[in-house]
């Protein structure tokens, strides 16, 4: 039988998601680039572990031998991800991935009609981003129809923070920009643009700034919603900040600032330990409108959000392969609807 490969299983987020693909007797590969870093997780959970550099095209048909599903948790997923959705597509793998990253969305959903014809599907973002953001969004375009203008944010409480990996990918994307989505199409905007203020059910009133979150990409497709923006909640200490960091964008993404800043995050970042996984929580908030003054607004409460994408993850692979998912190049919602959402542990509705 073809199994679950992990490609990056020794970075944070790999690692947890490895571990629960084990725990739910998935018996997943353990894959990355050295094997070295892979050979204690593969010891400890009792499983294969493969090697290849994703610019070595035969070690990556030799990796994926036998394989029906794989997880890409290697980001920045700007740089890696192409390479390994080639490789699935040329030998028949499905292919799930963490990203947020908006312009990895638009690149894969370009091939919606490639993976139709390799009998492959594609489902990047099968994690916070942005599984609950995603399956939020369809719930809002399903009690407003006409709507036509859907606002997606997220804040997060007990102690939520994030890891290398996550940090590594945001500074690849600098000097940032912002980006919504207007009449259906991508526009720049001022970085950190447009703060405001929105009552989180179970959390409370949090300021958010708008970012340029992966649902830009992936909620316009899930619901046909031609106007998006997308925010996230910042401590007061960092909104009174703003006015500076943009001035400093653009040194931060300069080169050699860039890698400097990089190289600091891989030296000193982990990731949330086991204990905040166990008690923070994730909130996420959206709002529709109709042109005729209409809205609606939903949220939802989730675990921690690496916690919550190791489930998420791993819940679409075994969808993927107990063959529940058709090939193309799917948003989650669109791959799986929101059975995906609901069969995770420790999600509550608001105003559903």
């Amino acid at each position: 039988m073809r199994g679950l490969l992990v490609y990056g299983a020794n970075g944070y987020t790999g690692e947890l998601v490895a571990r629960e693909a084990a725990r739910r007797g998935l018996a997943p590969v353990v894959a990355g680039r050295r094997a070295q870093a892979l050979e204690p997780l593969a010891r400890e959970l009792g499983a294969p572990a493969r090697c290849a550099a994703l610019d070595d095209g035969d070690a990556l048909a030799r990796m994926l031998t036998d394989i029906a599903v794989v997880v890409h948790a290697a980001g920045p997923f700007v740089r890696t991800s192409r390479p390994l959705v080639d490789a699935c597509l040329a030998h028949g793998v499905d292919y799930l991935d963490l990203t947020g990253e908006i312009a990895v969305f638009e690149a894969i959903f370009r091939r919606d009609a490639e993976a139709k014809r390799a009998g492959v599907a594609l489902v990047p973002g099968v994690g916070f981003d942005v599984v609950p953001s995603d399956a939020l969004a369809v719930a809002l375009r399903d009690a407003l129809p006409a709507a036509r203008h859907l606002e997606l944010a997220f804040a997060g409480s007990g102690g939520a923070t994030w890891s290398r990996g996550t940090l590594v990918t945001a500074l690849e994307g600098l000097p940032a920009v912002g980006w919504e989505r207007r009449e259906g199409r991508l526009v720049p905007v001022r970085a950190f643009a447009a703060a405001r203020e929105v009552d989180f059910p179970g959390l409370g009133r949090r300021t958010v700034v708008q970012i340029p979150w992966g649902d830009l990409a992936t909620a316009w497709r899930s619901t046909g919603i031609p106007n998006l923006a997308t925010f996230a909640a910042v401590p007061g200490r960092t909104r009174r900040a703003l006015p500076l960091l943009r001035l400093l964008l653009p040194l931060a993404g300069l080169g050699p600032v860039k890698r400097l800043l990089q190289a600091a995050v891989r030296r000193r970042v982990t990731g949330p330990p086991p204990a905040v996984r166990e008690r923070a929580r994730m909130h996420v908030w959206g709002r529709a409108s109709a042109p005729d003054g209409r809205a609606v607004e939903r949220a939802l409460t989730i675990p921690e959000g690496y916690a919550f994408t190791a489930a998420a993850a791993v819940e679409a692979a075994r969808r993927a392969l107990a063959g529940e998912v058709e090939p193309g190049a799917w948003t989650p919602t669109q791959a799986y609807g929101r059975a995906l959402l609901d069969a995770l542990p420790g999600v509550t509705w608001s105003g559903r």
